[in-house]
């Protein structure tokens, strides 16, 4: 009937569903054949008894009908066979369960006949039997071969390390032996990445994201057409008050929310409901198996019942616990398949917004916000994935509970109803107050990700300032709030799992209370009470998984709302500029009447701009500090809001922005950008760009890598660099801002010449230039003088100085030397290059020797900078846990295993306490002493309840004083690392310490410590009870419990493994996003998004690759133990039936109905042990960093350092050598040099020359390889690091401000008053702009101080300099991005206020040293040159021939 039934349906199933003709294998041929025997037994049965029966056959007509029915429905399974064949199934459902049911439906008559034989001999009817057993023999074959999958169909492509659940059969599938390899594998030797395999092709970035891309676009399309329909309402009816306006942008988010999650139900829907259905099956077992122990129990009862009933219902309840399993770990497999793919889908969508949102969007959302939406908020909708279902399914459960132990007790249901009513509330109201706890701990998490995010950013400046004290503490006040937050919720979480654990107990004390006590003649027997504690037990699963989905539901929501509300953020509108092609005899770039700003209602950043650039000219953009020069450079590109006017592009854009933005990937990857490499082409670029002598300087040459943001290169580099990329691109359009400002005078002219004037590699090209250099706008064709966003005159050289306007003045004034520089123009390709390339090599032997280089074979990790996060190996060692339980101290670990004992004891007591009431004898129709009975049951299940309090609360405080501490180790331990560890570390690396493992540490580790601890108690329990019923279960439970810890040992190695790997994997993505939201107008300027999505595509793949079998182990291992599991169930209920005549009723209902939990409570344990062992990886990895070297002490204890030190401030260099890594060349030699008090030197040289690294001697961020630095007479080796840098000061080369206000930017410690504050701003030419703003020195500056202007900023740290005022000061190319006039006004700054000091310049404008009392020439670590600077020119050596580029000499 079965298959008649289903065939239709599933032929129809194959018809719609092909998948291509398979080839025909062995084992179709074997079950085709052994159909074809099945089919002929039924026809061959039908003429015997034809013949044999003939008078028989009118009275049993049945006889007849039977064989030809059966063999007509094996032809059936033949012809399905076949079909399957031809559609492409490989392996089949409906036929496995066809003959299964075959087989199930012969036991009976097998039985039968066997016991016939028995007792009659084979005799009377030998042909019949074997054929019947023959036949019984052939189906038993079937069901083993549909066990099994046929082989794929020919010339499909298999992809490498194919995933093996495609190839697996229906049963496979179904325990998922498919797993087994990776298993094995991971046992003998520890899991690698390239063991992995590869995704299915639906789990992959590209299927998941194009399909959800377009629905998403819909959906906004959607939502901001609604937007635009109620603002227009609302214009006509004036302006909203403020509360509606704030409902407004609530109900936007909400919206917004709630599209995302319609987005991807739409996708991935399907998948989760054929998860649901099987969830639901798995319900109906469940219900099933306390009905079963019903019989079981009226069995026990009986006393002439037949044994094999006992045994059929013994082995009924194995069945259905066993299907329980097999369903239940189906719908977690689709659960966590959907949560992966939704994974992929949000991290996709996040990654594409972030590159095109607009910069006003950009300034509400920093880095570490975005970077938390991929990790924290992803996780919560994986979550909410999985628990969702229970929010609908729980209820009905209950009530279904509730239902069928109203059948067994009646009214005194109601008491069990009422008891879960009272517990709902609480928990209610606790999980609302926790959600409301998590959101501020949410809010002071983002605020440390992101402190530190600006800490490791900015870390050479701390380290320069010594302020790292100050942002230890800010970044441990963030810390202390987290964890306020965290305790509180923790606390509450407690008296929610108190009340849950105990809620069996409540609920069983209230029915059966109310139940004896409403009537004497109510009697407790073994069958009521044990049967309702099966159902309590069930009751217990939906009660606790209720509002834990309600939570995750909550938390989803939130998440939801956040991700939404990004993806729902100003866009950069593609019409702010028109782009067309490139035409020969058009202006490249025009602006007409342009007005714009950074954000829609924002002040406007450019007022009445109109610009026309002719195709191939040169446009100089000049004008003050914070004028809009780069703003108007972002109007071209489009990032800005185009008020009115309008922009129009023809051609490719190259863009080279004011600060270069450098990838973590090679030099040659970073000038390339995704382009392929043209050799001569490279090599061309590569001379213009000034960039041939640092590549001798770098150790692998271009196959160097370079640390995130451009690390281990000097500001020129970077922004020589930045320039060979846009070179390189051969564009139409090169937008140029300031590119020069960061690189040497005679680099600087040597770049113009080459590159951007009229001679160089760009001639043909559109230029437009910022730049505070004068001395290259002669050759211009048309200049912009902006002041305040306005044009206020253009035109060129000669008729600007004609006149005689602003322009004019601000040349006589700056460039007196003007003329003699035009004279050095034409000598400067003889001069110049020759010197440039340090006189011993030409440009074409430069090339040839560059050749040569790239044949020598180059080591692998000689250019290697950043450390790869490299997963660990094997199972994590006992130190960790010993480690991790150290730091929570005895005192506390001591009560804690003293409480789980205590509550554990009460709980046996209580059930044994039942046990014995149930066998309670009855007297005329009543039991006696109920009362006290009961009151002894009520105590010892309140004891109990205090006791499971007691242990969360103490685990809880255990957890936070462990985390409070390894985050305080971990912190510590990153800010007293060398510079070069932050060169070789990844942020992301860092980052994902500080996020995802700490959050693992304060929330993971204790949670499931405590769950752990609770089930394993609770499993000795399980057994004690079993082995006190039927002491012989002790010869199946050891082998089980031997097996159990095989299966384990098996499975905890890979599943470890596993987390590393993807832990690893993971870093690398968050590095990415860092990356490409800090670059995003690079990369839309080159229009490179694609290549950047496909790599970051590639990056989530990687790491789902590790996640996939992560989840799949777990249900691997539950499906395994939970058979074993089963198997304490048919032992105990088969040793119960076996010992009937010896066993009461009441302990056999003990035994059993605690032997039903082992299942649940074993996969708990494997559950909660794992996450453990994953999570304590956590502890592993912020660990890791205490091994890493560090620099020296902070302070030194002994040290006699007067308060006033230096007072004189001289310095005195010993044969000083330095070296950034052991085994690089030294970057300083020997170097000697004696400066005397009040003396100013300026250092000049090359770039790589060692002019930055004489300051980072100097300030120890180096230590020395040889020789000594003296100051004041004191060696300051010996001093600690902060005694030495808070005492001297420097003025950086690149500015880095972090967010907060202005005043803590310039004094962190509060160590100076307001007047002296406005003192430093005055002097440092920034009283104007400060006292303009609204909130003049608390005005808020953004992350990287990014809504300040470049040369703003660099006034910045001049006021800090000012405000320290010491005896020391180092100006490290500091008036590099701001215009001469600023600068001419910063050094005369400089002059008045550190006359008595001693300063030191590293210059890259010569004109500002040129009054020096002495200038240093460096040249490959040594000191070429030193002398006064008249002295130098009178020479006629390096300086002279720098002098003369510059036109001073």
């Amino acid at each position: 009937i079965y298959l008649w039934i289903c065939s239709p349906f599933y032929c129809l199933h194959l018809y719609c569903h092909g998948r291509g003709r398979l080839p025909l294998s062995l084992l179709c041929s074997a079950k085709l054949l052994l159909g074809f025997f099945l089919a002929s037994f039924g026809f061959v049965e039908f003429f015997y008894i034809l013949l044999e029966r003939n008078q028989e056959i009118h009275r049993h007509l049945v006889f007849l009908l039977s064989p030809i029915v059966r063999s007509l429905t094996v032809v059936l399974a033949v012809c399905i066979i076949q079909w399957e064949r031809v559609r492409g199934c490989r392996s089949s459902v409906v036929l496995f369960l066809y003959w299964l049911l075959g087989v199930i439906c012969s036991l009976v008559p097998l039985r039968a006949k066997i016991q016939l034989a028995v007792e009659q001999g084979f005799s009377p009817d030998i042909v019949h039997y074997l054929a019947f057993f023959a036949y019984f023999a052939l189906q038993l074959a079937q069901l083993f071969l549909s066990c099994f999958a046929d082989q794929a169909p020919p010339g499909k492509v298999a992809l490498k390390n194919a995933c093996p659940v495609q190839d697996a059969s229906f049963l496979s599938k179904l325990l998922f032996w498919w797993f087994r390899g990776l298993v094995v594998k991971g046992y003998r030797t520890p899991l690698q990445a390239e063991d992995l395999w590869s995704l299915r092709e639906e789990d992959t970035s590209d299927k998941i994201i194009s399909d959800l891309e377009e629905e998403w676009m819909a959906e906004r399309t959607k939502l901001q057409q609604q937007e635009t329909y109620l603002s227009s309402s609302v214009a006509l009816g004036s302006r909203l008050p403020d509360q509606a306006q704030l409902l407004r942008k609530l109900q936007k988010e909400q919206s917004s929310g709630f599209c995302l999650l319609r987005t991807l139900a739409r996708n991935f829907g399907p998948c989760f409901l054929s998860g649901t259905l099987c969830l639901i099956v798995h319900d109906a077992f469940m219900f099933a198996i306390p009905q079963v122990l019903s019989l079981l129990l009226g069995f026990m009862r009986e006393e002439d019942a037949p044994l094999w009933k006992g045994y059929f219902y013994a082995s009924l309840m194995f069945l259905l616990s066993c299907l329980q399993s097999l369903f239940n770990h189906q719908y977690m497999y689709s659960c966590f398949t959907v949560g992966m793919r939704v994974k992929t889908a949000v991290m996709g969508l996040v990654y594409r917004k972030s590159l095109v949102i607009n910069s006003a969007a950009r300034r509400t959302c920093t880095v570490g916000e975005i970077v938390n939406l991929v990790s924290a908020d992803t996780q919560k909708l994986m979550d909410f994935v999985v628990y969702f279902n229970a929010v609908w399914l729980a209820p009905i459960e209950i009530a279904l509970c509730l239902f069928f132990l109203w059948q067994h007790l009646g009214p005194s249901a109601l008491a069990g109803i009422a008891t879960v009513i009272l517990i709902f509330p609480l928990n209610g109201f606790i999980a609302k107050k926790r959600s409301k706890l998590q959101e501020i701990q949410m809010k002071f998490m983002d605020g440390r990700i992101k402190l530190m995010n600006e800490i490791l950013n900015g870390i050479k400046i701390l380290k320069f300032y010594a302020w790292e004290k100050a942002y230890l503490e800010k970044v441990l006040g963030y810390r202390e709030k987290e964890l306020w937050a965290l305790r509180k919720s923790q606390i509450l979480y407690s008296i929610s799992i108190a009340s849950f654990n105990s809620s069996t107990f409540l609920i069983a004390f209230a029915m059966f209370g109310v139940y004896v006590l409403i009537d004497d003649k109510n009697v407790l027997d073994a069958q009521k009470i044990f049967v309702s504690m099966a159902l309590i037990n069930i009751l217990k699963t939906p009660l606790s998984q209720l509002p834990f989905a309600m939570s995750t539901t909550m938390q989803a929501v939130v998440s939801l709302k956040r991700l939404g509300k990004f993806l729902c953020q100003e866009e950069i509108k593609p019409d702010n500029v028109s782009r067309d092609p490139y035409k020969q005899d058009e202006d490249s770039v025009v602006v007409e009447n342009g007005t714009f700003s950074w954000s829609k209602d924002g002040p406007l950043c450019l007022k009445r701009i109109s610009v026309r650039v002719p195709c191939g000219g040169l446009v100089a953009v000049v004008g003050h500090v914070g004028s809009g020069k780069s703003s108007l450079l972002s109007a071209m590109l489009g990032e800005t809001e185009r008020r009115s006017g309008n922009v129009s592009i023809k051609g490719s854009v190259a863009y080279v922005p004011q600060q270069a933005w450098i990838q973590n990937a090679t030099l040659q990857d970073n000038i390339l950008f995704g382009r392929e490499k043209k050799k001569t082409w490279y090599q061309r670029v590569l001379e213009a760009c000034a960039l041939l002598p640092d590549l001798e300087i770098l150790p692998a040459g271009d196959a160097t890598e370079i640390g995130e943001k451009g690390l281990n290169l000097s500001g020129g580099q970077k922004q020589r660099v930045s320039l060979a990329r846009a070179v390189y691109r051969k564009a139409d359009i090169y937008l140029l801002d300031d590119p020069l400002s960061a690189v040497d005078a005679h680099v600087g002219q040597h770049i113009f010449d080459k590159v951007i004037g009229p001679k160089g590699v760009l001639r043909d090209k559109t230029r437009v230039l910022v730049t505070h250099g004068t001395s290259f706008l002669p050759q211009a064709d048309l200049i912009l003088v902006l002041v305040d966003g306005e044009i206020t005159e253009s035109g060129s050289y000669q008729e600007l100085l004609n006149r005689n306007g602003a322009f004019a003045d601000f040349i006589r004034t700056f460039a007196s030397s003007e003329r003699k520089e035009t004279l050095f123009v034409a000598l400067y390709f003889s001069s110049s290059l020759v010197l440039y390339l340090r006189g011993d090599t030409n440009s074409v032997a430069m090339q040839s020797l560059e050749a040569d280089i790239e044949q020598e074979q180059i080591p692998e990790d000689l250019g290697k900078l950043t450390e790869v996060d490299k997963a660990r190996i094997g199972r994590v060692k006992l130190e960790m846990y010993i480690e991790y339980f150290r730091t929570i101290g005895l005192a506390l670990i001591v009560p804690i295993l003293f409480l789980y004992a205590f509550q554990q004891a009460a709980s046996l007591a209580y059930n044994y306490w039942l046990s014995m009431w149930a066998d309670e004898p009855v007297i005329n129709g009543t039991q006696l002493n109920t009362d006290m009975k009961l009151g002894v049951y009520g105590a010892l299940g309140f004891a109990q309840g205090m006791a499971i309090f007691g242990t969360t609360v103490a685990i809880s405080i255990g957890g936070i004083i462990a985390s409070r501490q390894l985050h305080l180790d971990l912190l510590k331990n990153v800010l007293h690392s060398p510079m070069s560890f932050f060169e070789s570390t990844p942020s992301g690396n860092l980052l994902n310490r500080f996020a995802k493992e700490i959050d693992a540490i304060d929330c993971m580790i204790p949670d499931g410590l405590k769950m752990m601890l609770s089930y394993f108690f609770k499993l000795m329990e399980v057994c004690i009870i079993v082995l006190l019923a039927t002491p012989f279960a002790a010869a199946i439970i050891f082998p089980l419990a031997l097996l159990y810890a095989f299966v384990q040992s098996f499975y905890v190695a890979t599943s470890c493994q596993l987390r590393r790997l993807e832990s690893v994997s993971r870093s690398p993505i968050y590095t990415h996003f860092n990356e490409t939201v800090q670059g995003a107008s690079v990369i839309r300027a080159f229009s490179e998004q694609s290549r950047f999505i496909l790599q970051a595509n590639r990056r989530v793949d990687v790491n789902q690759t590790s996640y996939f079998p992560r989840f799949v182990a777990t249900r691997w291992l539950a499906v395994n133990l939970e058979f074993l599991g089963n198997g304490v169930v048919l032992a105990a209920a088969i040793l119960s039936v076996m010992g009937k005549e010896t066993l009461s009723p009441g302990i056999v209902g003990l035994a059993v109905s605690h032997s039903l939990q082992v299942t649940a409570i074993l996969s708990w344990i494997v559950r909660s042990w794992t996450d453990v062992e994953n999570n304590i990886v956590s502890v592993e990895r912020v660990k890791e960093y205490e091994e890493t070297p560090k620099e020296a002490a902070w302070t030194s204890e002994g040290n006699s350092l007067p308060p006033t030190w230096p007072q004189v401030g001289t310095i005195e260099f010993q044969d000083y050598g330095l070296q950034y890594r052991k085994g690089l060349e030294f970057a300083l030699k020997g170097i000697s040099l004696h400066i005397q008090r009040r003396e100013k030197i300026g250092i000049v040289g090359r770039t790589g020359a060692g002019k930055s690294s004489l300051a980072l001697g100097i300030f120890r961020i180096l230590e020395a390889a040889k020789g000594k630095i003296y100051i004041d007479g004191f060696d300051i080796a010996q001093l600690g690091l902060h005694d030495l840098r808070s005492r001297i000061t420097i003025i950086p080369q690149d500015p880095v401000l972090f967010s907060g206000s202005l005043r803590m930017n310039l004094d962190p410690f509060d160590a100076y008053s307001d007047e002296e504050v406005w003192g430093a701003l005055e002097l440092s030419h920034l009283r104007n702009f400060v006292s303009g703003l609204p909130e003049k020195l608390n005005y808020e500056c953004s992350e990287g101080g990014e809504n300040l202007s470049l040369g703003q900023r660099q006034l910045v740290c001049l006021a800090r300099a000012l405000l320290r005022k010491t005896k020391i000061l180092v100006l490290d190319e500091a008036t590099a991005a701001v215009d001469l006039e600023t600068d001419t006004l910063i050094q005369s700054t400089i002059r008045s206020q550190f006359e008595d000091c001693t300063v030191l310049t590293i210059a890259h404008r010569l004109n500002t040293i040129m009054d020096y009392t002495k200038v240093i020439v460096m040249d490959k670590g040594h000191i070429a040159e030193m002398d006064t600077p008249a002295n130098l020119i009178a020479q006629r050596g390096q300086f002279y021939r720098m002098c003369r580029e510059a036109g001073l000499a």
